[in-house]
């Protein structure tokens, strides 16, 4: 039997993990790779679930999980420094793998992908988004987070984005070809509001629902504003979990202290979270920046009537079975959201057509076989 094909996984905090949509995404195309025989190897952070310990997965530090080599890297607690550490100490102990392929996750961990080339190790960089316009860095790590895009355009031997619109960024601004291969999604089994109506008091139709990190550019404030100025029975929920912006935390929650229609549930994963999804009456993802954002692809294939921003990225991902409003804009959404709270026909619609319109246009199958093409071209 011949050597077996060995690749490396740099750029994500935790697998198996929600943390982010970098995670999901090593995730499920790790799991894949394995199936198919590939050896992969998963240069894991140290230290906690972004969102608390009580979301860690259980069970041994440096085993395997479903055939995946899980490989802990050290590093510091200050979030700034993290992800550069990290891929520092990864991309050392990667050079001793033998790997064939070593795929870099996300613009600060391609910081260091210059390191393997010098040794001729094979290189495919996947930019998630363009991180250095994310509000919650400072100076110093929105340089780094530039270096690394700027190293994957130097050194990597292919570039994989996620959206048109950030295919065209590269090519305008470096010269450089990059390979759209987008993320992808399954038909998924609905839930009905058991826990969440135990919990949350919820049932089905009975809420909107917010699914992202609580970060400036996720847009949640834009949505709280525009709820609270809509007179409706409808509960306003709110999923999701810190990363690193816990000043932007307290303010959404200051925002809506007064307003008892308004639910914090923290992060949620396992039945909670598919119970959400399957009841929502409505999801709104008010995002300013996005690379392709993976709840959004979610919600749609539980068949929710999606509300978003118009932003390329979103509105790439919607097409004609998605309602848009003007990014930023609180009067829009506010307006959109009345129309649909006002029309539940319309919202049905809607919904009957979101998830098997997803589900086709954008599937994990596909995303493996274009990513094994460029490993192996």
């Amino acid at each position: 039997m011949g050597k077996r094909f060995r690749i490396a996984m740099i750029g994500q905090k935790r697998i198996p993990s929600r943390e982010g949509g970098v995670e999901i995404v090593v995730n499920e195309l790790s799991t894949r790779l394995v199936k198919k025989g590939y050896e992969v190897d998963a240069y894991n952070r140290s230290g906690y679930h972004v969102s608390g310990k009580e979301f860690q997965r259980k069970g041994k530090k440096g085993k395997y999980y479903e055939n995946i080599r899980i490989i802990i890297v050290p590093t510091f607690k200050n979030g700034k420094l993290n992800a550069i550490v990290y891929s520092f100490l990864a991309t050392l102990r990667a050079l001793f793998g033998k790997y064939d392929v070593i795929h870099y996750h996300a613009e600060g961990p391609c910081a260091m992908l210059w390191i393997p080339k010098l040794f001729g190790i094979r290189i495919v960089a996947t930019i998630h988004g363009l991180d250095w316009q994310r509000a919650k860095w400072g100076n110093f790590a929105s340089y780094v987070l530039k270096f690394g895009e700027k190293m994957a355009v130097r050194y990597a031997d292919e570039i994989i984005v996620l959206s048109g619109n950030v295919q065209s960024y590269f090519k305008e601004t470096y010269g450089r070809d990059t390979n759209y291969i987008p993320n992808g999604i399954e038909k998924p089994e609905i839930k009905e509001a058991n826990i969440i109506k135990q919990k949350y008091g919820l049932e089905k139709d009975s809420y909107i629902l917010f699914l992202a990190r609580l970060v400036p550019e996720k847009g949640l404030h834009y949505l709280l504003e525009a709820f609270s100025r809509i007179k409706t029975e409808k509960k306003l929920v709110v999923a999701g979990g810190s990363s690193h912006s816990f000043e932007y935390i307290e303010k959404v929650k200051k925002m809506a202290e007064k307003d008892k229609r308004v639910i914090f549930t923290d992060f949620v994963q396992g039945e909670t979270l598919e119970e959400l999804y399957s009841n929502a009456y409505l999801f709104v993802l008010p995002s300013d920046i996005e690379g392709m954002a993976i709840s959004l692809l979610e919600a749609m294939s539980y068949g929710n009537c999606c509300v978003v921003s118009d932003i390329k990225e979103n509105v790439e991902v919607v097409g004609k079975n998605g309602i848009t409003f003007e990014k930023s804009s609180i009067a829009d959404l506010k307006k959109k959201l009345c129309y649909l709270l006002d029309n539940k026909e319309i919202v049905e619609k809607y919904k009957e057509e979101a998830s098997d319109f997803i589900c086709r246009k954008y599937n994990w199958e596909e995303v493996l076989k274009e990513t094994e093409k460029l490993y192996r071209r």
